[in-house]
Parts: structure tokens; sequence; C-alpha cells
């Protein structure tokens, strides 16, 4: 009897120490149905990596899930962030390793190996709401560093793998505001402090040292660095590096008038994404380019949908893993870039997401030198049609936003283990 109630007393410790050595995985579904967090989902793989674990980035596979090791500090993080997971044994994870390598499943396990360190280039007083990728960041939990003019002409850049272009105006026009805003004394401010700030880095115009800077973050991605950007951060780039040498600034932004036919003297060939563009010449109006559609768009509300590509997860992880989704639908948000003429886009580019219904390109990527980068159109992917002063968005309602996700997507993608892909 005294034995029998001993085994019967060992056996709950037996099994607890048998579950604890096959439960050796994490699994953080990222389905439709299951996750609880999306978002938050990506920064408890990012705090994983962080503290030198490794991980796998399961594509397709149940919306893109993540493959954690398994400890006890990993499992509080997820249940303090809210974070759907399962807690599996070797034989399950070995399970579903081996399904995704079937040759008949289009999908692929990508191994996640360092945190990349991440800078988000905006200026020092922006308030967090003013950018989509800053807040999500921020919730998300996922540590950045704040750069600015300085920094990158400092070459402080070096010290990152991953950069993000708060949706800056690169081209000294600030933001072609002028119109509607030029007697509000938040736009005068700007540019005042604008001026000092290029006269103190000793540049004679604002223009020319927003060029200065644009071509440091150019060297960056060429030397292999991976660079994000959302909104005019996008086109306003690719402009400041058509435009090196050439004044397109009208006087109220410069000084002085633009350059006479300035638009036979832009340089495509120096651009990331965009070709044969039309610039807009009227200072008064809120629009940079041919290169956005948000004035020549035609769609409502209800039907503003964009879609994402599919690639083979085997032989193209690259924009696999840019695309991963528990929707290939994405609900289409406006900004003073909205979304991208697909005339204007270089046929090397990768357009990853777009609108069928008008065929404008919504979210693009493309391989410059070592380096890549993606453009993303539109503002706030849960605030539609964001204007200056609206309140910030709050993610807490949205911790599932497929529009967010796709920002998610390329802060961990740099933390993939490097090997020979196709792009």
């Amino acid at each position: 009897m005294f034995i029998k109630s001993i085994k019967l007393l060992l056996l709950p410790i037996l099994l607890f120490i048998t579950q604890t050595v096959l439960a050796s995985f994490i699994l953080i579904p990222m389905d439709d149905v299951t996750q609880t967090n999306h978002l938050k989902a990506y920064g408890i793989t990012y705090w994983s990596l962080q503290q030198g674990h490794k991980a796998k980035w399961l594509l397709n596979y149940e919306g893109g899930s993540f493959l954690l090791e398994d400890n006890e500090a990993t499992r509080n993080e997820c249940k303090i962030r809210g974070v759907t997971f399962h807690v599996i044994s070797d034989t399950e994870a070995a399970q579903i390793l081996e399904e995704i390598s079937s040759p008949s499943k289009n999908m692929e396990a990508v191994t996640l190996e360092k945190a990349p360190k991440i800078a988000v280039y905006s200026p020092k007083d922006k308030m967090p709401w003013d950018d989509a990728v800053t807040m999500v960041l921020s919730y998300a939990e996922i540590p950045f560093d704040v750069v600015y003019d300085e920094d990158v002409l400092d070459e402080k850049l070096l010290m990152y793998e991953w950069l993000h272009l708060h949706h800056e105006d690169f081209t000294g026009q600030y933001g072609k505001f002028y119109g509607a805003y030029r007697t509000a004394s938040w736009y005068i401010e700007q540019k005042k402090t604008a001026e000092k700030l290029a006269q103190k880095l000793g540049y004679h115009k604002v223009s020319e040292e927003k060029l200065a800077v644009s071509l440091k973050i150019r060297d960056f991605v060429i030397g292999g660095g991976f660079m994000f950007a959302m909104c005019s951060a996008t086109d306003s780039f690719d402009i400041a590096l058509a435009a090196e040498g050439v004044d397109i600034c009208e006087s109220m932004f410069d000084g002085d008038p633009s350059d006479v036919n300035y638009q036979d003297k832009l340089n495509f060939s120096n651009t990331f994404a965009f070709k044969d563009f039309t610039l807009i010449r009227n200072p008064v109006e809120y629009e940079f380019s041919s290169i956005d559609t948000t004035r020549k768009r035609k769609i409502k509300r209800t039907e503003d949908y964009f879609s994402l590509q599919e690639y083979s997860a085997k032989w193209d992880p690259i924009p696999t893993m840019l695309c991963q989704n528990h929707t290939m639908l994405i609900k289409g948000f406006m900004g003073q870039t909205t979304a991208f003429d697909s005339k204007f886009v270089k046929s090397n580019i990768l357009v990853m997401g777009m609108n069928k219904t008008n065929g404008e390109a919504r979210y693009i990527h493309g391989v410059k030198g070592k380096g890549m980068f993606t453009f993303y159109g539109g503002h706030d992917p849960e605030d539609y049609q964001h204007r200056v002063g609206d309140p910030k968005t709050e993610l807490d309602l949205h911790p599932n936003s497929p529009g967010y996700r796709l920002i998610l997507n390329n802060v961990l993608f740099p933390a993939a283990k490097k090997k020979k892909q196709k792009t």
C-alpha cells in the first residue's frame, strides 16, 4: 500500500518531467482565427532573438507563424503581452517542419538569427503618432533609435541594419504644404527650423542639405542596409536623387527661381524605384509628381482594397516573408503619397501589393547594390484619410491589423539567415 502511494505521488512528477522534456518549442500561430494579437507577436519574436535565441519563421504556415525556443521567460512574455502561443513537443515541431519541407507545399521555414538594430529617420520633436512605423514599433515593444540629418551626415547609419524613413520631404519643398498652410504657425516654425539646421550643417539651402542626406541613405542601402519608407518619403526620396544638381524648388521654398526646363534635366538612373515621372511645377499644389495616384484615383472607400501577390516560399523567400499575413486582401488607406502609378515603376521592381481595380501599386520592393528597400504607399493602415491634427490611432483597437503586419514583416526580415536566394 505504501509503495502504491509512492507511485501515485511520483506519477504526476514523472508526467511533468516528461512533458517538460518533450515541450521544447513555442509555436506562435499567426492565422486569422487563433492569434489574439498579431502585432505584439512580432515583438515577442524580436525579444526572443534579443535574448540570443534563434527562431524559425514558418512562411505560409498558419499565416506565417513563428517557432521559438521554449523557456519560461518567453512563455511569460507571451502571457504579459497577450500573445497566443502553444507549447509543443520536439515531435510536433518535427512534424510541422516535415510538412513545410514537402515539395508539394508552398511553405518554407526560414531561420531568424539576430535581432536587427533599428533606426527611424525622423525629426526629434515629432510625436510618435505622426508616423505609423514609430507607432507600431512602440506598440509591438520593438526598440529603435531616432536619427535625423546630423546623425545621417555623421555616418551613424553604419550602426544599424534597418532604417525607416519618416514621411519626410527630401526635395526641400516642406511637404508641398505651402498652398494650404503657409500662414500656419507650425509650418512657419518648421521652415525656420529646417533652414537653421541646413545652415548649421554648412548648406545654403534646405534642398541641398536634404540631397546630401538622401545620398548618405542611398549609400547605406548600397552598402547592404535595409530601408523601409512610407507615404511621401517614398517618392520624394527618389525625386531628390533624380534631381541631383538640379534646382526644382521655387522661390518661396529656397529664395530663388527653379532651373529652366528642370524636368528635362532629371536623371532617372539615379532613382531606386521610379522612372519617367513628371514633377508638379505648381508650388501651391499639394503633390510632388505623377508618381502618386492620390488625385487620379476614382474609387469608393468601401471598395478600396489591394491584393498581396503570392510567391514561391521555397524559391522566392524574400517577397514571401514581406507578404506574410492572415489575409491576402488589405484595406486601402490614403496619404500624401497614397499609391504609385504603375507606369512609373521600374521593370526590375517587385510589385507585391496592387489595387487590381485601377492597377496602382501599393507595396513594392527592390534591390540596390548589396541592400534592399521596400516602399509602402499611404500614411496609416488604420486611418483611412489622416489629416493634419487628427487624433492618433489607438493600436489596442487594431491588434490584428493586416496593413500594419506588412510593416512588421519588414522589421523582422533582416533577421533572416543569409543565404543565396532568388529575389
